[in-house]
């Protein structure tokens, strides 16, 4: 079935995989982020490979929470929403209380407040309609907590993953769908500086595996099933000194 699917922070990385490979497929979508100039060569390439699916791009700041709704609404004038990728975030982060609460700080507000902005905006529209797929992009750290750098990415991812759940347990047996989607380690420009990153696969086929479980509308899914579905049922229940050596 041809949807509308609009994602966010889909200028590089995952949303931009994610684009090329939902207009594979022949869906129309709506791509928004920072970074314009990327956001249009990405159009331009989508235009050459896939004629026939329309591409429309916005600049957007999900820290500009009224813009959020403002762009979300606009969107779904031109291009009435079927589905809303949340996947716009970042990746900075330092040791709690070695001086970087700045960078923390700007992750927390845009992992986590700021994909608030856009599911309000998404159930707004989906509210509606009384229909709709609301996806959050989490990541397997969303299981439990990471050490260094990595631990106010991982409490953002977390909440993410309930906000997920909460609306699922809201919406059981409504037409609206909600999906949590828990990518492992993936190459994109969020590690490319990460070394010796386990299990970590290409862009391409563990975008393919994130796109399956969206395309199947599943409530949960770790990407790539193997090895992150076993993984993350060691990484739940494992005490603290094996958690740290699997991470």
């Amino acid at each position: 079935m041809r949807r509308n699917i609009l994602i966010t922070g889909a200028s590089s990385g995952l949303g931009a995989e994610m684009a090329r490979q939902f207009a594979a497929k022949g869906h129309d979508l709506a791509l928004t982020a920072r970074r314009t100039d990327r956001l249009e060569a990405l159009q331009a390439e989508l235009a050459q490979s896939y004629p026939q699916v329309k591409v429309v791009i916005h600049s957007l700041d999900v820290n500009d929470h009224e813009r959020v709704f403002e762009v979300f609404r606009a969107i779904d004038a031109e291009l009435p929403l079927d589905r809303v990728v949340v996947n716009a975030g970042l990746g900075k982060g330092a040791p709690l209380g070695t001086g970087r609460f700045d960078a923390n700080r700007e992750t927390a507000l845009t992992n986590f407040v700021g994909a608030l902005a856009q599911a309000e905006a998404a159930l707004e529209l989906f509210r509606a309609r009384n229909a709709g797929h609301l996806v959050l992009i989490a990541s397997i750290s969303a299981l439990r907590g990471f050490p260094k750098t990595v631990t106010t990415y991982a409490a953002t991812k977390a909440g993410l993953a309930s906000l997920g759940e909460g609306l699922r347990l809201e919406l059981l047996g409504k037409p609206i769908r909600v999906s949590t989607i828990y990518p492992g380690y993936i190459r994109s420009e969020l590690n490319e500086r990460v070394k010796h990153t386990p299990f970590i696969v290409d862009t391409e086929p563990g975008v393919r595996a994130m796109v399956a479980a969206i395309e199947a509308e599943k409530a949960k899914a770790y990407v790539p099933a193997r090895p992150w579905w076993p993984l993350a049922q060691v990484m739940r229940v494992a005490p603290l000194p094996l958690l740290k050596r699997m991470i």
